[in-house]
């Protein structure tokens, strides 16, 4: 890799990530912030292989708009085939491919020459072995909300101090710090102890203290009671826990639109102010077509405009796409009920398997979200100041969905009724409705709107997420490594 003179003088800093979008995503634009605001050159690490592709990843870091100084490195490709099997679950399966990569890490973090610090995804606490060996400073990223990283520190405790399994609970998980965890909610990798993805789980969290720090996509006005307890409960300080330094909202910046995006847009425009609702599930989630036809019927019969866009149904699990965001093959669109883009043409726009997300949020005729509740996705609706309609599909999502419901204010959750596994079409033409037409809707819109302006005040020169960052950005500017 060569390295211009200019960037040779700057101040060097590593950045690991695992290849999924919602992690590339924030850590790249972490990576951005060092480069454009603190004048660091910048090294973006992250696995590949020889035989998954991600269009949208290939999309994002080949963009013609990363700034000069930050530099994409792919590391050694895996063979995929040789480490994982068919029935491996994503968790597993991701931490297969990480350890595997492994193996060049060192190779190629010594080829980069000297390196003022190591940020680490959180999938990737291997390095923090790694970094040590070389004397590099090691800092983890974490991707989610500061909430879900309390529930990570207190996992290792957990793990000795709850007898059978999590889900046989009476009662909600208590963390402190955090509003109690509804046992239904918990992420797949926490119902059951015995399974794999649960002791990778257990295994990157509890070495989360061997950080120098911890950064987190949030900021501290947003979560401010969980702020509190993570630098102040005594639990916390026993742990104990690395300094925690909230950095974020980090969302994607907007991309070249193609000319159909510019269509989209385009319909959008002539549309009224809050009247759309946008429907897009995620760069790795999918539905069944069971749940396809009852949430495209529930859309139907709310009368209200929309663009939904359309992956493929999986009948296996809920992040069948996980690791081909982007790579859609076939034509969604005929997995949709018979007739229902005929009889909604005049209101809606169905989009096959990708939209520019940021774009339509950002645009004022959006007026509603339904989202799986992914963190990014989170953070691109409050920032944008967009009420959601909470659809999780898998991961911690159905933890996000009950804090932003329950306790932020800012989305609704549609109902199963009991004895039924889907949403029904009445159900999702009832939370339609409420969000972009009824009361609770405007109410929510309003208290998207405080957060949007919370947000643009974090990271302002001045504002709580600037400040943690440049305050690191003048130590790893200060200290050099022997």
């Amino acid at each position: 890799m060569m390295v211009s003179e200019i960037e040779a003088t700057k101040p060097h800093v590593a950045v690991v990530s695992v290849p999924l979008m919602g992690h590339i995503i924030p850590l790249l634009e972490f990576s951005k912030r060092l480069v454009v605001d603190h004048d660091f050159h910048v090294s973006f690490l992250v696995i590949t292989t020889s035989n998954e592709a991600s269009a949208a990843q290939d999309q994002l870091l080949q963009s013609p708009t990363l700034p000069p100084g930050l530099d994409v490195v792919y590391l050694p490709p895996i063979d995929v085939f040789s480490v994982t099997t068919d029935d491996m679950l994503v968790l597993t399966r991701l931490c297969v491919m990480v350890e595997e990569s492994l193996k060049s890490l060192k190779s190629v973090l010594k080829e980069l020459g000297e390196l003022r610090a190591v940020v680490i995804d959180k999938f990737f606490t291997q390095a923090f072995d790694v970094c040590c060996e070389l004397s590099i400073p090691a800092y983890l990223f974490y991707t989610s909300a500061i909430v879900m990283l309390t529930f990570s520190l207190s996992l290792p405790t957990l793990d000795c101090e709850v007898e059978g399994e999590f889900v046989d609970l009476a009662e909600p998980l208590k963390v402190p710090g955090c509003p109690p965890f509804p046992i239904e909610d918990l992420f797949d990798p926490l119902k059951n102890r015995k399974i794999d993805e649960y002791k990778w789980l257990l295994f990157h969290s509890s070495r989360f203290h061997l950080a120098a720090g911890i950064f987190v996509n949030s900021w501290k006005e947003l979560e401010s009671v969980t702020c509190k307890a993570i630098t102040e409960d005594p639990f916390f300080k026993q742990i104990p826990t690395p300094p925690v330094l909230p950095v974020g909202p980090l969302i994607k910046g907007e991309e070249p639109l193609t000319a159909r995006d510019i269509e989209y847009l385009a319909w959008l425009d002539k549309q009224p102010s809050d009247s759309v609702l946008f429907v897009a599930l995620g760069s790795g989630g999918t539905l069944t077509a069971d749940q396809l036809t009852e949430l495209a019927w529930g859309i139907e019969l709310s009368h209200q405009r929309f663009i939904f866009v359309v992956r493929k149904p999986t009948n296996s699990s809920a992040s069948a796409a996980v690791f081909t965001a982007g790579s859609d093959i076939g034509n969604p669109m005929t997995y949709l009920p018979e007739g229902f883009l005929e009889r909604t043409q005049e209101r809606g726009l169905v989009v096959p398997s990708w939209a520019p997300q940021v774009a339509v949020l950002k645009h004022p005729s959006t007026g509603g979200f339904l989202s799986h509740c992914g963190w990014n996705s989170t953070l691109e609706t409050i920032i944008n100041g967009v009420p959601l309609i909470a659809w999780p599909l898998f991961a911690e999502q159905r933890m996000n969905a009950t804090i932003l419901a329950e306790h932020v204010g800012i989305a609704v959750k549609p109902v199963v009724k009991p004895g039924e596994s889907l949403v029904g079409r009445e159900e999702v033409e009832r939370v339609v409705r409420l969000v972009i037409e009824g009361e609770k809707g405007r109410d929510m819109r309003r208290r998207t709107g405080e957060l949007k302006e919370s947000a643009a005040k974090a990271l302002e020169i001045g504002g709580s997420s600037h400040d943690a960052l440049e305050r690191m950005a003048k130590e790893w500017k200060t200290e050099s490594n022997v």
